[in-house]
């Protein structure tokens, strides 16, 4: 075999993966219907961040879609609408991205931080219950690289304590838990349309429900306020402009077009990488719940381990990984050890109670481990490939498997 690229042998890969974001004439027209309209941002007669609110929701099985400015302020404003206040206390993942965490803290909530299945990187129901208080209020779970978690537990023990549920969806357009999309299977889903999402427009957020109570709370915090049928100047409530534009409604909107069909060919070939992946030893991909009838894979997210690969760090196999032309990357930080988030909760713990103690770093020994040594991640646009494209990247993990004792230390 050739010898390894890292070290100066030719890679298994020189051709790129698929470009991001996908776009054509669909696009352009949108933003030059936008263009002639006048009407670049929400008014009254605004029609097109209503249209792409109406079939985002449908295409996820929802009653109610309410677009924001981006996925961070969709969990701040669902956190607002279900009446989370100063003090209390929201359960959420200790692996995911920091937004989750912040958008608490933005509305004087304290994140609960609860670790993670080994198989999924989802959040451990099963570890819930023990980090509930009398402050809790709601739980946040987040269905990591598009993986829906395990929403039939999750909400059973929401139920059970008077819960609310907000599920973090920002990564999992089109996923879906017993044939029923995520998003509106919670009280709220919220979504991002970042630059990397698999529908994008830059910028974006969307909340779904299917209370119309709750949507429209949503409407009037993200809208300064007003009440949909008041005077454009009364403000009844605390709010924010956190309003989408006329111009990412549209490019959303031709981004749905085709959003089916690259969701078909991801889950085609995210199932066929993992059945490939599956027979390297000490190389796992993440396990699927039985009840989750299609993926979402903004990620592909595999185990790593050391042991299999003479003990080579993961940081030097990604190396090795991207030497061969396969684009990886490691995972999160655990969000508790985050100097941002902590302090964050420095500051309001102080300011709720004047505690000026030591932090308490919560034990959560397989966040610390996928994050530190065992998570790889490949991206949702490698998956936009053929099958050719999937063997590339098994290829390049057996060769550096099978010749790793020339770059271990």
């Amino acid at each position: 075999m050739n010898k390894l690229a890292l070290l100066g042998g030719e890679p298994v890969r020189t051709k790129s993966f698929p470009d991001w974001p996908v776009y054509d004439e669909r696009e352009e027209k949108a933003l030059l219907e936008v263009l002639h309209s006048g009407m670049w941002g929400i008014t009254p007669e605004d029609g097109f961040i209503e249209k792409f609110e109406i079939e985002f929701a449908a295409a996820h099985h929802a009653r109610f879609g309410r677009c924001v400015a981006n996925g961070t302020l969709a969990l701040e404003t669902a956190l607002r609408a279900i009446g989370i206040d100063y003090g209390d206390e929201v359960i959420l993942p200790s692996y995911t991205f920091l937004a989750t965490a912040t958008a608490c803290l933005s509305v004087g909530a304290i994140p609960v931080f609860v670790d993670i299945e080994p198989g999924t990187y989802n959040l451990d129901a099963e570890k819930i219950e023990a980090a509930l208080t009398p402050r809790t209020r709601a739980i946040i779970p987040v269905h990591i690289g598009g993986n829906p978690a395990n929403l039939d537990r999750i909400l059973e023990i929401a139920n059970q304590h008077g819960l609310r549920v907000i599920e973090d969806a920002c990564q999992a357009h089109g996923a879906a838990w017993k044939g029923r999309r995520v998003g509106a299977i919670g009280d709220l889903g919220c979504f991002s349309f970042q630059s990397s999402k698999n529908i994008n427009a830059g910028e974006g957020g969307m909340i779904l429900s299917d209370q119309e109570e709750l949507a429209e709370m949503c409407w009037s915090i993200r809208n300064c306020g007003r009440q949909r049928e008041g005077r454009w100047y009364a403000h009844e409530i605390m709010g924010a402009n956190y309003r989408l534009t006329g111009w990412q409604a549209a490019i959303l909107s031709a981004q749905l077009t085709r959003f089916e069909d690259l969701g078909r060919l991801r889950e085609a070939n995210g199932l066929y990488l993992a059945q490939q992946l599956s027979r390297v030893g000490g190389f796992k991909p993440l396990v699927r719940d039985a009840r989750v009838t299609q993926h979402g894979y903004h990620l592909f997210i595999s185990r790593y381990n050391p042991e299999s690969f003479d003990e080579l760090p993961r940081l030097r196999f990604l190396e090795a990984l991207r030497a061969e032309g396969i684009p990886c990357s490691e995972c999160y930080v655990p969000l508790y050890r985050m100097p941002a988030i902590q302090d964050g909760m420095r500051r309001l713990k102080r300011f709720l109670a004047g505690d000026k103690g030591e932090e308490i770093l919560p034990e959560c020994p397989v966040t610390e481990k996928a994050c530190f040594s065992e998570g790889v991640w490949f991206f949702q646009t490698m998956l936009l490939g053929s099958t050719k494209d999937m063997d590339d990247i098994v290829r390049a993990v057996l060769k550096i498997k099978e010749q790793v004792k020339s770059i271990s230390y």
